[in-house]
């Protein structure tokens, strides 16, 4: 089975914004990045989309709206840190996050674990019972790191290792 992770383009937000499952826009030329993306994936294929709208946008132009969507392919919740620059969040409540993000919970969010099983959750019944068609997944780097540290045995807390850029795709067989 052909899997392929798609990460959204680039949003509108400022550089250095924690924005996770804040529901932003993207940058003004999108339409041609997203004619990149497309051109990397398979013609006729079984799509799936974080239902945030910079996923959206991106799996309505390269399937031609023909998806589903899936709350357990949305972004980490980054609770009280959602649309704020990361060197304005306090720093007593930033390291302990930033020296096990895995484990520890943002304020009234949500940690890498939390996370990852629902991820799982996604994989054990959406993958597993559509194993003959290519699957295209437009989701984004927290959900893609999170596949490919299942996919590779990789430990959750070296998950940054996977480098994830806008409008990447990510072929697995």
């Amino acid at each position: 089975m052909e899997i392929y992770l798609v990460r959204h383009t680039e949003t509108s937000c400022e550089k250095g914004v924690c924005y996770g499952q804040s529901d932003v826009g993207l940058q003004e030329n999108y339409l041609s990045q997203f004619d990149t993306v497309k051109a990397q994936l398979p013609p006729h294929a079984i799509y799936y989309s974080s239902p945030l709208q910079r996923c959206t946008l991106l799996a309505d132009h390269i399937s031609e709206s023909n998806y589903k969507t899936d709350l357990r392919l949305m972004e980490m919740h980054f609770g009280d840190w959602e649309l704020q620059p990361w060197d304005a969040i306090a720093p007593e409540v930033l390291t302990p996050w930033m020296q096990d993000f895995v484990n520890v919970a943002v304020p009234n969010g949500e940690s890498f674990i939390a996370l990852h099983h629902r991820v799982l959750d996604f994989m054990k019944t959406e993958l597993q019972a559509n194993n003959t068609s290519p699957i295209v997944i437009v989701t984004h780097a927290g959900v893609i790191r999170s596949m490919l540290c299942q996919m590779t045995n990789l430990p959750l807390k070296d998950a940054f290792t996977n480098k994830v850029e806008f409008g990447q795709v990510i072929k697995l067989c």
